[in-house]
């Protein structure tokens, strides 16, 4: 499907799936809808299922929009506490559209979850309490974080009850932006169809010996924390000057705690120094940064907490941040406190997820998940900015139920390209935008 055909059918009002390779402008089309959405005056919630991919959309995370937390269920207790909460019950009822990028790694039943917490508190029975509900992103990517007894078709969003309850058309974009007919979009190809040849494998060992321009400093990609963490401290310490150091403050029951220890991405006893690059990983839309932004320490503040400068030349104080965990009443029991911050001179494969390098150094010889190759290969622009350092038989493999999964995708895409027609799509447009309250239907192109 092209875009064209895909943004109509977003603007029409009915629920969506957009997917498609990695390149073929989703992205793209998705902030061409949200600006069409804006300009109707339409309501939109943005959101992601992880904090970077958050930050390319200008959205926040699902799970703190929909009041879900870490919890990837939630109880008829904590349904009621959500609903009685006047700001949260206001949110949900103004909202027509919401959006979901990156939905390959939102659980199951999370999915479920936030259609559960949307009929609920809209006292509105229909998939997702009647909003208008369009998820993006391409199951080839990584997997949601589950238990590591659960399988394929326990974790991914597209087996939920909530995905069959709601419908979704499939918009499978299939033109090519991002590679411009470089041989890496031959590989992913490849990898896609589960098929990779002898020809691609050669490729990608001559990657090897890939030497950048000294003006070029390629982005470092690796699929363990630890490896990510060794490189990040070695360009610390070759920063001038002395460390400061700063200690996370916990309280609250040991076994909660743990658990929520586990899903804060800093550290308990975090070193900085000038010079550090570093990446926020709290969502605070109020100081200016969300989870993902990226920055350089230029400096301490008065009473000596870190001043980032961003990608974009703010400079925001990353002061202490609490992140909490709290009970079926709303009770807070366990909390942790810390500066939202994180050497970032080297990220893991999982928080390059969404993002577009010109460069990037990859070793992908410890690679443990299927997907994860695909994801950090599919971040390039082209193969001659690719220095591989190591691959195993993983790197190149994708899940058999989203390889069976991502063909259906296509004849369904398929289908509802024959079926609808621009000329319909406009007219449900405007209905769509009258129903919704929106702009004057003449101002809306």
């Amino acid at each position: 499907m092209k875009q064209e055909k895909a943004l109509a059918l977003l603007k029409s009002g009915k629920n969506i799936f957009l997917t498609g390779s990695a390149g073929t402008g989703k992205t793209y089309v998705l902030n061409q809808f949200i600006q069409h959405l804006k300009d109707a005056k339409i309501n939109v919630a943005v959101t992601a299922s992880t904090g970077i991919a958050a930050t390319h959309i200008q959205g926040v995370t699902i799970h703190s929009w929909a009041g879900l937390g870490i919890k990837q269920k939630i109880t008829e207790k904590e349904l009621s506490y959500l609903k009685k909460q006047k700001s949260i019950r206001e949110r949900f009822n103004k909202t027509k559209v919401l959006i979901i990028d990156e939905i390959s790694m939102l659980h199951r039943d999370q999915l479920n979850s936030i259609h559960h917490i949307l009929s609920y508190c809209r006292d509105n029975n229909a998939a997702f309490g009647g909003v208008q509900i369009i998820l993006t992103g391409d199951f080839f990517q990584l997997p949601p974080i589950g238990d590591y007894t659960e399988k394929s078709k326990d974790k991914f969003a597209f087996m939920s009850d909530a995905w069959q309850f709601a419908e979704f058309t499939i918009c499978y974009l299939t033109e090519q932006f991002r590679q411009e007919n470089d041989y890496l979009s031959v590989i992913l190809d490849e990898i896609r169809k589960g098929k990779v040849s002898t020809v691609a494998v050669n490729h990608l060992k001559n990657a090897a010996t890939t030497e950048f321009p000294k003006d070029i400093t390629p982005t470092k990609l690796y699929t363990h924390n630890k490896d990510v963490d060794f490189i990040n401290n070695e360009h610390l310490l070759a920063l001038p000057g002395k460390s400061r150091y700063f200690k996370a403050k916990t309280k609250g029951e040991k076994n909660v705690v743990d658990i929520l220890k586990r899903s804060v991405l800093t550290s308990d006893d975090m070193a900085i120094r000038i010079g550090a690059k570093v990446m926020f990983v709290k969502n605070n839309p109020e100081k200016d940064f969300i989870n993902g932004t990226l920055g350089e320490v230029i400096d301490y503040s008065d009473i000596g907490f870190p001043v980032v400068k961003t990608l974009d030349n703010n400079e925001i104080t990353a002061s202490l941040e609490e992140w909490t965990v709290t009970n079926d009443t709303g009770q807070t029991i366990a909390s942790y406190q810390q500066v939202p911050l994180r050497l970032a001179w080297a990220i893991t494969v999982h928080k390059s997820q969404g993002m577009t390098l010109d460069a990037a150094e990859l070793d992908l010889s410890k690679t443990f998940e299927r997907g994860q190759g695909y994801v950090a290969l599919s971040r390039l622009r082209k193969l001659e900015r690719l220095k591989l350092l190591g691959f195993n038989n993983t790197a190149l493999q994708v899940d058999p139920l989203a390889l069976k999964a991502d063909r259906r995708f296509q004849e369904l895409s398929e289908i509802a390209d024959k079926e609808y027609t621009l000329e319909q799509l406009n007219s449900d447009r405007k209905l769509f935008v009258k129903k919704s309250g929106g702009r004057n239907l003449k101002k809306i192109n």
